[in-house]
């Protein structure tokens, strides 16, 4: 992965595209343009018989610059880096703060491909590439482009793995609006990637990761709790947070009920520190209908199904 920053100060993680599959669209591109280039030149032959020779060399060479030079830079241009090779290797062009290119960089990698492709037969441009940290030929780095890849393998694609069913609802009572989003960003990255990491290495990061988080919330992780488990539990009740406000429910009955629920788990680890538990969570009481029972101490009777003392006031009296 390759760290570019925008211009908004954002840094963006974009895989740079390698050797083989920037030669597999080059001889692509190629093999259009020539193409194109035979097929123009034979119209031309019949179209320009009656010319000279000097007037059929000259045709020949604008010929031949506008279709192997500027065919690729207008390509490029038009469909903002994706020529036909890169469309079928799923490559792309793109600036070094990960901006689509222009028409300035499109010029400058045609203009010296012209020189490290087609003169040199590729020579250049492979020993260039090979040497690049980033996989970038002599017309990239005089542009100031970038080609990456964009399409990802669905095995690669970034999975965030659920919690455990017994942490699901425990922390709805945290306060997450002091965790900010390099935070998040970095929780995310580490919990995709926890499977590739090595044991120490993962256990180490979700501790880190873990700390800061409970610093940011202000409670603790829970004793027992570990920590990618922990990281896990947040993030996705995070998501269920922006789920409720993106489908305009409040946040305050959902946290209560995802709450009750966790906390009537059968395998319910032991209790957590009451920050982590929802203020709204608390059963509801019917007071009783004698008050001087709760003075005398006496159990107040469960309510009859018809008595007329628990039925709602509605001011209608019904007839004699």
């Amino acid at each position: 992965m390759s760290e570019l920053v925008t211009g908004e100060a954002v840094a963006l993680e974009l895989r740079p595209a390698r050797l083989p599959s920037r030669a597999l669209a080059v001889l692509l591109d190629l093999v259009a343009a020539v193409a194109v280039y035979v097929v123009v030149t034979i119209a031309l032959v019949a179209a320009t018989a009656s010319l000279d020779e000097a007037a059929r060399a000259a045709v020949s060479i604008a010929l031949f610059v506008l279709v192997l030079v500027g065919g690729p830079i207008l390509v490029e241009t038009l469909s903002h880096g994706r020529s036909l090779g890169k469309m079928a290797c799923g490559l792309r062009v793109v600036r070094d703060d990960g901006g689509p290119v222009r028409f300035r960089h499109a010029l400058v990698r045609g203009l010296i491909g012209v020189i490290e492709i087609l003169m040199t037969l590729g020579v250049v441009a492979c020993v260039a590439s090979l040497v690049s940290a980033r996989g970038r030929r002599l017309g990239d780095v005089f542009a100031g482009t970038l080609v990456v890849r964009e399409r990802v393998p669905v095995g690669q694609a970034g999975f965030v793995p659920p919690p455990p069913p017994w942490l699901a609802g425990r922390f709805s009572g945290l306060d997450l609006s002091a965790v900010p989003d390099g935070l998040w960003l970095a929780v995310r990255q580490y919990l995709t990637r926890m499977g590739q990491l090595d044991p120490q290495v993962g256990w180490s990061m979700a501790e880190r990761l873990a700390a800061d988080l409970a610093e940011r919330t202000g409670a603790p992780v829970p004793p027992g709790v570990p920590p990618a488990a922990y990281l896990a539990a947040v993030v996705q009740e995070r998501q269920v947070r922006e789920a409720r406000r993106a489908f305009g429910q409040g946040p305050a009955e959902g946290g209560a009920a995802a709450g009750a629920a966790g906390s009537t788990g059968a395998c319910a680890p032991p209790a957590y520190p009451a920050a982590t538990v929802a203020p709204d969570a608390r059963p509801a009481v019917r007071p009783p209908a004698d008050p001087g029972a709760v003075a005398r101490g006496e159990r107040a009777a469960p309510p009859q199904e018809g008595s007329s003392a628990d039925r709602p006031s509605t001011g209608f009296a019904p007839p004699a």
